[in-house]
């Protein structure tokens, strides 16, 4: 019996777009078929009539229930995070398993886990975030954690913040001996790295040449996170990437020279990925000159007006290939308590929005097609990720992750259009098209404006990239 028939859509497959019938089945898609066509019993018909039906969401960056740096306080726990997540039209969340001084690979993955399991509405899984000088034992644990699921591992190339101010144990720049070494093992076991790439020596200096001038106003973030800093630390991780040949997603993507050395390294045919955050690409650093500016600031930073443009070209025409958030959600008065760039805190409650804002700023605004707008919200990160095809794809066999977006929504947000947190960078945005039924594994979880979700029905998927992303860019 065909539990759920969501009828009437426009139904964005990964062989193009049409008006079918999409099927489900228990947890899973049965068929993607023409109207009527499906000759069976039915539990339900779900009138997507005038809606774009396209796969749930898949957030690729996230950090939940993680150390807010400068206080003892957590960004928002897994409950919350996936809840809005799902009003969002976002079905799965991949946040980070650290591991650091004194904690190993499988007891980050543990943590992690536990931190999850039980208390998600939504589908996870995890990344592991590799910090400072990583032993030899802690790379060589790298194929369990691919081997259990886990096949992608994330490196910083800087300490970000001042670096007088963090313990030497709280370090996290990875330098590129290490990370040769993090690559080859990654190359060699079938991972794949992420990487948050920025030159140290340039943030570093730039901190302390503003220090001295005592110009250190929030304002200033994107003078310390810089252009030439982006530039000059993608193509030094180029370079390793292609000694070795690791597969490499550069996450948030800020300014136009990161997604020059993409296209350029994808042009030579390496395996080279690359994300931007819907913040980057919908705001510049003249919104940090706002009251409260600090409001929009995810590290590294804003650019200028040309980088933000760029970032959009990228995602439309490709050499961007992934929608994230960088989620890291806390209070307003959290969030805007640093008050300059040494103590700036970063992130926000971004989940939510994602896939709606990419809809209304990039298909209904800037004409992007219904395929690409799929590819950047949801394939491109489940084949990067080795989600794919359980997610990311509405196609039998599939995990019934279902999205409907009404593209006749026009309105401009408030805060009762979002459901976590007591602030949101995207209230008094005006949006053509949102979001407006979600189902997760079958199950109708958002509909109506109303939640339907099961406390803690959220399932860890266990991942496994294909080999043709690990040796090509193949998305």
């Amino acid at each position: 019996m065909i539990d759920l028939i969501v009828r009437g859509g426009q139904v964005v497959t990964p062989w193009g777009v049409g008006d079918w019938d999409v099927a489900v089945e228990g947890e899973k898609i049965a068929a993607v078929a023409s109207p009527g066509s499906i000759p069976a019993e039915v539990g339900r018909v779900l009138d997507a009539s005038g809606m774009i039906v396209v796969p749930g969401g898949i957030e690729p960056h996230a950090h939940v229930s993680a150390p807010v740096a400068g206080t003892n306080l957590l960004t928002a726990p897994p409950e919350e995070v996936s809840r809005s997540a799902l009003f969002g039209g976002t079905t799965t969340i991949t946040d980070f398993a650290i591991q650091g001084p004194g904690v190993d690979i499988p007891a980050a993955i543990q943590e992690r886990t536990d931190t999850w399991k039980g208390h998600s509405y939504c589908d996870y899984s995890h990344h592991v975030m590799l910090l400072g000088e990583i032993p030899p034992e802690i790379i060589a644990q790298m194929n369990d954690a691919v081997v259990d699921g886990f096949p992608t591992f994330k490196i910083f190339t800087t300490n970000i913040r001042p670096v007088a101010g963090i313990p030497v144990d709280e370090r996290r720049l990875v330098g590129m001996g290490h990370l040769t070494g993090v690559m080859e093992e990654a190359v060699t076991r079938g991972g794949l790295m992420f990487v948050h790439a920025e030159d140290d020596d340039i943030v570093q200096y730039m901190y302390n040449k503003l220090i001295r001038e005592e110009n250190t106003e929030w304002q200033n973030m994107h003078v310390v996170h810089n252009n030439m800093s982006e530039d000059l630390s993608f193509r030094r991780v180029l370079r390793v990437a292609e000694w070795t040949g690791a597969a490499t997603y550069f996450v948030h993507v800020s300014a136009k020279e990161g997604v020059d050395a993409i296209q350029e390294a994808r042009g030579k045919g390496m395996p080279i990925y690359g994300e931007t955050l819907h913040n980057y690409a919908c705001f510049n650093s003249d919104n940090y000159k706002e009251e409260d500016g600090m409001k929009y600031h995810t590290y590294p930073s804003l650019k200028s007006e040309e980088d933000r443009k760029s970032l959009w070209e990228g995602l439309i025409k490709g050499g961007i290939n992934s929608m994230a958030t960088d989620e890291y959600c806390t209070s307003y008065a959290v969030k805007t308590q640093g008050r300059s760039v040494l103590d700036v805190t970063g992130g926000h409650n971004g989940a939510e929005a994602r896939v709606g804002i990419t809809f209304s700023e990039g298909v209904s605004k800037q004409g992007m097609s219904l395929q690409r707008f799929v590819d950047v919200t949801s394939a491109n990160a489940a084949k990067i990720m080795g989600y794919y095809p359980r997610k990311g794809a509405l196609a039998p066999g599939s995990d019934a992750d279902i999205v409907l977006i009404d593209p006749s929504i026009r309105k401009t947000l408030s805060m009762n259009d979002f459901h976590i947190g007591d602030y949101s960078v995207w209230e008094g945005r005006d949006i053509i098209g949102w979001p407006v039924t979600t189902i997760l594994r079958g199950k109708v979880v958002v509909e109506n404006g109303q939640f339907h979700g099961a406390g803690g029905g959220g399932q860890l998927i266990p991942r496994k990239i294909d080999q043709d992303v690990l040796n090509r860019p193949a998305c």
